[in-house]
């Protein structure tokens, strides 16, 4: 522990808790520059010590990686730096030739001790600006730092826009694969019900044509599911990209934003924490936290440091990020609808050139589809015997019908060209039980078979 004498006051070391160790570190300058890429502050005559306030990215002490912001530096080239000014310090660096031997005492800050209730009721103060306007906010007197204005944060509500884009776009996906699935069984429903129709049609020529027709639904209905399951990968690739992609990147800009946050509090608490010097020094009165050692601020300064690493890191995964969204979204997506208009342009294709006949030019076209509705499944004759056949069916408004029907009354045998029914019906009967007819009684019967049809 180090006591600090300034005229008639004396103060020990307030390390607010925090642990120090020593160590040794030998850094290559940067040739062009000649200089390792440090600023220090503290010195005589207000703080007692010299310490890093700040690394500057890619230079030769960052890519060392030892020296950190709130470290104390004890002695350049062996020499101590105690009493010296900072700007006696860093000329001490410069005039260095080549490299540099650094004595430091190396901080061990713990960033949640830094994080204290002012940092976080800035982090609300910055999130409450970062949605108004410059004017409603300068209205109110609240600045707006610079990377308030940041447009990755502003992307959380075009990702949103086009989340919802992709939310429809995957709905209607999986709507028409649901009608196009619906669509198929009518295919396979119709198909079975021309198929039943064509084994019934007593026409060969019409049988033929409706029996190809039902085996083309049926093909359709294959092709169909075949299509559904080409497709199927598509939506969920859609689906992939709705649920995870876009969720994956707004939760990376979300933390990003909170970092960024953070990193502006700290900023602002350094500024504060400077202002607050400057204050006391113009009026050349002590302040507690400068002549014990200024622990408060170097705490400050790592925590700060930290931020702004995690705060550039976050930064570069969400330009990938969003590169990656943007690069899907433009050609992915792109080439998935054209893949789902191609499918079913050729699907639609394939079914036209079936039912045109495809390569089986041996058959005759499907249409038209000639048909003797004259001529129907309901109207094949008869095979029942005449015994069979009820009393009450063979009445004599029935005969006389048919009797009086020119064409069936011209086809009738002599046998049934009688005015009186019944008779006629006594010898039909008679001819039907005698077995031992002549040849010409057994014509007689055949021909009136045609006769018991029309009478049913």
């Amino acid at each position: 522990m180090y006591d600090y004498e300034y005229g008639d006051l004396c103060f020990d070391e307030d390390k607010m808790g925090m642990k120090v160790t020593s160590g040794v570190v030998t850094i290559n300058k940067d040739t062009t520059t000649n200089l390792i890429g440090i600023t220090i502050g503290g010195g005589p005559p207000h703080c007692p010590c010299i310490y890093v306030i700040q690394v500057s990215d890619n230079s030769p002490a960052a890519l060392d990686g030892t020296l950190e912001s709130g470290d104390e530096l004890l002695a350049i080239n062996n020499e101590c730096v105690r009493g010296h000014t900072k700007l006696q310090v860093a000329q001490m660096i410069q005039s260095s030739v080549g490299r540099v031997i650094l004595k430091y005492n190396k901080l061990h800050a713990d960033a949640r001790q830094g994080k204290t209730l002012d940092i976080v009721l800035k982090k609300v103060k910055h999130r409450l600006v970062e949605r108004m306007s410059a004017t409603t906010a300068d209205s109110l007197g609240m600045s707006r730092a610079i990377l308030v204005n940041d447009s990755l944060v502003k992307r959380l509500q075009q990702l949103d826009d086009m989340e919802q884009s992709y939310r429809h776009l995957v709905d209607h996906t999986e709507r028409v694969l649901r009608a196009f699935y619906a669509l198929t069984q009518c295919f396979k429903e119709f198909g079975d019900t021309f198929a039943e129709i064509g084994a019934r049609e007593p026409q060969p020529r019409a049988s033929e044509a409706l029996v190809r027709f039902a085996e083309y639904h049926r093909r359709m209905e294959r092709q169909g599911l075949m299509l559904i399951k080409a497709l199927k990968p598509i939506s969920r690739s859609f689906g992939t990209y709705l649920n995870k992609a876009i969720p994956d990147t707004k939760q990376t800009i979300r933390k990003y934003a909170d970092v960024k946050f953070e990193y502006l509090s700290y900023c602002l608490k350094v500024k504060e924490l400077d202002d607050e010097e400057i204050t006391y020094c113009s009026a050349d009165e002590p302040l507690y936290r400068i002549e014990t050692g200024n622990y408060e601020y170097r705490l400050v300064l790592r925590c700060r440091q930290l931020a702004r690493k995690r705060f550039a890191a976050l930064r570069e995964d969400v330009l990938a990020k969003i590169e990656l969204l943007e690069n899907k979204h433009v050609h992915d997506v792109v080439g998935q609808l054209h893949a789902i208009a191609s499918q079913m342009a050729s699907y639609n294709r394939e079914i036209s050139w079936m039912m045109l006949g495809g390569n089986n030019v041996s058959e005759p076209p499907l249409f038209p589809i000639e048909m003797d509705l004259t001529c129907t499944a309901f109207q094949y004759k008869s095979v029942q015997p005449v015994s069979d056949l009820n009393q009450d069916d063979l009445n004599d408004e029935s005969i006389h019908n048919s009797v009086d029907n020119p064409r069936v009354y011209r086809d009738l045998p002599p046998l049934l060209k009688k005015n009186d029914s019944v008779s006629a019906l006594t010898e039909l009967s008679q001819l039907c039980l005698d077995t031992d007819e002549t040849d010409n009684e057994n014509h007689a019967i055949t021909a009136s078979s045609p006769l018991l049809l029309d009478l049913q």
